[in-house]
């Protein structure tokens, strides 16, 4: 299949690994930032092809997985009640809130529906008027258009029973915070296409001078991913710090405009919470003025959240590249997808469930 065959290439995969290893002089540490980087690194032994001085740590690009718990308690007692449908996409319903999960709460019989598209809930919304329906929006600037535009639509078609809980998070914030941290020892980024296909790759110039730190925009296949890594290197070696984007049959340095016209409609910026990491500044999307009253959290009178309990999970260290899966003491053992104490061991996009599924044993 074009696009995707050429991309898994094993014979393409070992010549930028052995380009890699004759570009290295010095260990360098570099983070894939989005989920599905690191599901494609484990999955196809990318970071095992690499010589012993790369170090690929991963990131806070799971979107799931860094959705504060007091946002899906909040989503779980919103399910519970009676008279409402609640909505999501299908990675949210295993992902554990204080205690316990928006599936279980549909099997103990609440009406918790997955949808492929928010423009879905609009839809169950307006052929149940005597049902609230919330949507449970969550992401990264990738899911953020389609989100908008649902609430869009719903103001204009006039739905009054269609709100959204919203829990929106932005890479750029994200990755300033993991440079700020004392704790960083992230040298480069893999910045993910896809968000770039929204955002264009505007937003990384002033990080990459601001931090002089090499960030390359890569595919999820095997193939880019050691692509993007060999020019990270090249960077790294030669003192360069610069936004490269050889992803460039999908990302265009230039966002989408319709998708921030819509975006910026919608929403606006904030302050947003990122669960086992804190609050960062402004690195959230909220609902604009004009469409407040589509937010769930003012339509409805939630209890507050409560204090975040102590927990033995790790995932703030592993979204922040501190710790491997691999790493905490509970990994695969007091931790697993049938118990899992974070989201990323449930998420199709988590960390730990890639290393659960592909390198356990």
């Amino acid at each position: 299949m074009k696009y995707l065959d050429e991309y898994r290439d094993a014979d393409a995969a070992r010549r930028y690994a052995d380009a890699i290893a004759a570009a290295v002089t010095q260990p360098w540490t570099m983070m894939e930032i989005c989920g599905g980087q690191t599901h494609a690194i484990v999955k196809y032994g990318v970071d095992e092809l690499l010589p012993d001085g790369i170090t690929l740590v991963h990131g806070p690009g799971c979107p799931v997985c860094v959705t504060p718990i007091a946002k899906i308690d909040a989503a779980i007692e919103l399910a519970r009640r009676p008279n409402v449908i609640l909505t999501s996409f299908g990675d949210m319903l295993r992902v554990p809130g204080t205690e316990t999960d928006l599936l279980a709460v549909k099997a103990a019989g609440a009406d918790v529906r997955m949808v492929y598209s928010p423009v879905d809930a609009v839809k169950i919304a307006r052929a149940n008027p005597d049902k609230e329906v919330i949507f449970f929006a969550v992401g990264f600037e990738t899911t953020a258009p389609a989100n908008a535009m649902a609430v869009y639509q719903a103001a204009r078609l006039d739905v009054p029973n269609f709100s959204v809980l919203v829990s929106h998070v932005l890479v750029p914030p994200a990755i300033e915070a993991i440079l700020s941290s004392p704790t960083n020892r992230v040298q480069a980024f893999l910045a993910a296409g896809h968000v770039c296909t929204v955002m264009g790759t505007g937003e990384y110039y002033p990080i990459a001078e601001k931090y002089h730190v090499p960030i390359v925009v890569t595919g999820f296949e095997p193939v880019d991913i050691l692509q993007g890594i060999l020019m990270a290197v090249r960077q790294l070696e030669a003192g360069r710090a610069e936004v490269e984007n050889p992803y460039n049959r999908v990302v265009r340095t230039e966002a989408n405009e319709t998708a921030l016209r819509i975006m910026g409609e919608v929403f606006r910026v904030g302050d947003r919470e990122w669960r086992g990491i804190g609050t960062i500044p402004q690195s959230g999307y909220e609902l604009a003025p004009d469409y407040e009253h589509f937010d769930a959290e003012r339509r409805f009178d939630l209890s507050p959240a409560p204090p975040a309990a102590e927990t033995e999970c790790q995932s703030g260290l592993v979204l922040q590249g501190v710790l491997k899966p691999c790493d905490c003491p509970a990994f695969g053992t007091r931790c697993t997808p049938d118990k899992p104490l974070g989201a990323p061991m449930v998420s199709n996009e988590g960390a730990c469930a890639a290393y659960y599924r592909y390198r356990r044993g």
